[in-house]
């Protein structure tokens, strides 16, 4: 084992030795000597086996931690993990799962996968996958099972909730598919006129999807498009530049890179010719608008192609390049920041700076620069793109966070689903006050209770008072204001009817119509895209924005 680590250490060190100086090359053997001989005294020396693999992925782990969270590693066991991560494809079954209790269950079968097609629904809890019992595990643990080569076939046992309360036992035979996950989930006629592009990841062939996307919409009569970026955490590069040229001329200039390596510098200009340059455009951004998104959000914006319209988004503007290590294993590894057309960065923190507790840095305001568009406007850099209409993100209640949390929402969804065969259309679907009503019934003797933030506040002022030894002057005061801030669950689930009805018909819709149900219920509660409409069907305040 010495003599391996030993022979991977020289030629890490004859790599080096082509881009670091004399002194960085005796750091460099030096740590790395260090690291093989602590290596082998640990294995030797302590008091319990030690598992090599688990051993040095927690080290290359912590090592790695201590860059960015973008800089990581993938042993030959999660390959396929990253490769779905830029193609969107695996081999599996094709479901949503999450942890309840001790058990997975399925919370979303995709539309056409082999998971739905075999009768899998969403609400089944997973016992058993091919007689491995199921109780304890993860999710990770439980989605290796269900992954394998297209073909295969496994037998899940599920038990599936009844109507009168228990549950049905159920063995589900499976043969695996190749999955993929489409980038663009929906797209459809929102207004008379208006198009809208959900855009949900930047795997491959992104770009050709909102292409096709769009080339429907204009035939079914779009004048305008809403593309919307909202919670996309970005992807591949290319396909950002390859969506951003659906709406802007080739060779235009979309982003560049800068690193240490200027042999990896490079421009991104768009290749192919618009779809149309002319159509108004509306992105949708939200925080967790992140990388890819930000590029095609800030590229729109900085060549005045379109208005911004939401939040300000995330401020990720690195760039990772994979690079193959030795075992079938990956390193993904930042190498990069990367421009939009008006120059700027929109990188938000500055990892390369901590502070003394080792926190990273934000990029302070007064630190940002400002950049023009291609019209005159300004822009700046150093933290996300700022939309040009910010629609403030008003957070869910307690009430709703706690229902949420607990999976309250999602139960419901499936009683709902078990009592009534059908309901109307997505968009058109709205839970009548009968219906809520009994989700209050229902819900009555369930535990949801929750702290408001009036009583947080209260908790800590008390806690507070007692280190202060303030605490007996305002005892009786606490008293009172506890007494009167004391929350009636029941009368807060009428406070709060429309937000917990926002989240049950979005969740019910789905059960019928799967994640485009979903999207298009949410239609009925949409500030951003009823905020992108108005501006869309106005043309004067439309290019007023972009003067």
């Amino acid at each position: 084992m010495k003599k391996i680590i030993i022979i991977a250490a020289i030629a890490i060190f004859g790599i080096a030795s082509f881009s670091f100086t004399s002194s960085q090359y005796f750091e460099i053997s030096k740590n790395l000597e260090i690291f093989t001989t602590l290596y082998k005294e640990v294995n030797t020396f302590y008091v319990d086996d030690v598992e090599p693999n688990e051993f040095i992925q927690t080290g290359i782990d912590a090592m790695l931690k201590s860059l960015d969270p973008y800089t990581t590693y993938y042993p030959e066991s999660e390959i396929e993990n990253y490769r779905f991560q830029t193609t969107g494809k695996y081999g599996g079954i094709g479901s949503y799962i999450k942890r309840k209790a001790d058990y997975i269950i399925i919370s979303e079968p995709y539309e056409n996968s082999p998971a739905e097609k075999a009768g899998l629904i969403a609400g089944d809890k997973i016992i058993a996958v091919d007689d491995k019992e199921i109780k304890g595990k993860t999710s990770d643990e439980v989605s290796r099972l269900l992954k394998g080569q297209p073909g295969t076939e496994l037998i899940v046992k599920v038990k599936r909730p009844q109507i009168d309360g228990t549950d049905k036992n159920l063995e589900i035979k499976i043969t695996r598919e190749e999955v993929k996950v489409k980038n663009v989930p929906y797209y459809g006629l929102v207004e008379d006129g208006v198009g809208y592009i959900k855009l949900q990841n930047f795997t491959q062939k992104a770009g050709q999807e909102v292409e096709d996307a769009f080339k429907a919409l204009k035939k079914d009569g779009a004048t305008s498009i809403v593309l919307d970026l909202r919670g996309n955490p970005g992807g591949l590069l290319t396909e950002a530049v390859n969506i951003t040229n659906v709406f802007v001329p080739k060779n235009q200039l979309i982003c560049f890179t800068k690193g240490k390596v200027k042999d990896w510098d490079k421009d991104f200009k768009t290749k192919n010719e618009a779809l149309d340059t002319e159509i108004p455009v509306a992105v949708l951004t939200s925080r967790g608008s992140a990388s890819a998104s930000e590029i095609v959000s800030g590229a729109i914006q900085d060549l005045d192609r379109g208005v911004v319209i939401g939040q300000k988004t995330f401020g990720k503007g690195l760039v990772q390049t994979t690079k193959s290590l030795d075992y079938n294993t990956t390193l993904k590894v930042t190498t990069a920041k990367y421009y939009i057309p008006s120059g700027r960065c929109i990188q938000a923190i500055n990892y390369a700076e901590k502070d003394e507790t080792g926190a990273v840095k934000k990029i302070p305001d007064s630190l940002k620069v400002a950049f023009k568009t291609a019209n005159g406007r300004q822009v700046f850099d150093g933290g996300g793109i700022d939309p040009d209409v910010v629609i403030e993100e008003k957070p869910l209640s307690y009430l709703s966070s706690n229902l949420m949390r607990k999976d309250f929402v999602f139960d419901y969804a499936t009683i709902f689903k078990l009592k009534n065969e059908s309901i109307a259309n997505a968009k058109n679907f709205k839970l009548s006050d009968a219906q809520y009503q009994d989700f209050m019934e229902w819900i009555a003797d369930k535990d949801y209770d929750y702290q408001t933030e009036s009583e947080q506040l209260l908790e800590e002022l008390e806690t507070a008072s007692k280190e202060d030894e303030y605490f007996d002057a305002i005892e009786a005061t606490l008293a009172t204001l506890k007494e009167e801030l004391q929350h009636d669950k029941s009368k807060d689930l009428i406070s709060y009817k429309n937000e917990i009805k926002m989240l049950l018909e979005s969740e019910i819709a789905k059960r019928y119509y799967n994640k485009n149900g979903s999207i298009e219920n949410y239609f009925n509660y949409d500030k951003e895209l009823k905020e992108a409409i108005a501006i869309l069907q106005d043309k004067d305040k439309y290019d007023t924005l972009l003067k």
